[in-house]
């Protein structure tokens, strides 16, 4: 399956409203977690929101149809017009309402690889759509009286991430690079791996400390603690499934020997179950 499609796929099997294209019973929640920065939840990746004097950072953007309601939950705590979004990754539950926006004024970023996936996406994304700004490593905003620092993480979830850290307010926007709570979507066909994934929340830890609160790109608001929870949970991942690679298993005979049993109750979920989990990671470590 083409990565546009699968990621779509992705969106369609988690979320049931979605199943049915029935956005008309998505509520968007808003939380505010530190002054004049909120989380918005939908139906889609968790939005983050700045607001302040300068106008509206918005972090992702969920679904097209969605755009009003979101834009609604945006005016409930600012009169301010969108100025910029910021995709943390190409994917359609992150990015589908970059058109209404752009054709808004707003000025879509991201890093270079998600606008070179947009542009080649089949069909065609529209230009209104398109990040006008890119970056390849890292970019900061001061914005809102906030330091608003963004970095690309190689290779985590796929190879055009961006992760936003709130430096002066101790918030972190984590896009796909953490799924809380749950086995983490890997896209593969898209640049990801388990070793970049890994490599990623720990670059994000290292930064935090356990006062922070953290917007994964699906679940709920997160700390420090889900973080590390997470590392060491593919990190045991990555232990298992390598020790069956070494061992000479293909990967059939990897997912028969169900090796990841005692913690799917509590990480597989109806998109990543165990055996997607194991297929996931003996790919990516036997990827050449």
């Amino acid at each position: 399956m083409k990565p546009i499609l699968y990621a779509a796929a992705i969106v369609m099997a988690a979320t049931p409203a979605l199943a049915q294209n029935d956005f008309s019973k998505v509520e968007i929640k808003t939380t505010n977690l530190a002054e004049g920065v909120y989380m918005l939840e939908g139906a889609g990746g968790n939005i983050g929101l700045s607001v302040g004097a300068d106008g509206v950072f918005l972090i992702d953007d969920q679904f097209a149809p969605l755009n009003k309601k979101i834009l609604a939950a945006i005016s409930a705590v600012t009169d301010k017009p969108v100025e910029f979004v910021l995709n943390t990754h190409y994917h359609g539950d992150h990015t589908g309402g970059n058109e209404p926006l752009g054709k808004s004024g707003a000025h879509i970023v991201a890093h270079d690889n998600v606008r070179a996936r947009l542009a080649n996406a089949k069909p065609a994304t529209s230009v209104a759509a398109l990040p006008v700004i890119t970056f390849s490593d890292t970019t900061t905003f001061h914005w809102n009286n906030q330091e608003i620092y963004i970095f690309h993480p190689e290779n985590a979830h796929t190879d055009g991430d961006a992760i936003v850290y709130f430096r002066n307010l101790n918030v972190v926007h984590m896009g796909d690079a953490m799924f809380s709570g749950r086995y983490p979507y890997i896209d593969i066909a898209a640049g990801g791996t388990l070793d970049g994934y890994i490599a990623s929340l720990e670059s994000v830890a290292a930064m935090i400390d356990d006062n922070v609160k953290v917007i994964p790109g699906h679940g709920p608001l997160s700390s420090m603690a889900d973080i590390e929870r997470s590392i060491t949970m593919l990190k045991d991942v990555r232990t298992r499934i390598a020790a069956l690679i070494d061992e000479g298993f293909d990967e059939d005979a990897a997912v028969a020997a169900d090796p990841l049993a005692d913690l799917n109750e509590e990480w597989a979920w109806q998109f990543i179950t165990a055996e997607k989990m194991v297929r996931t990671a003996y790919k990516s470590l036997t990827a050449k």
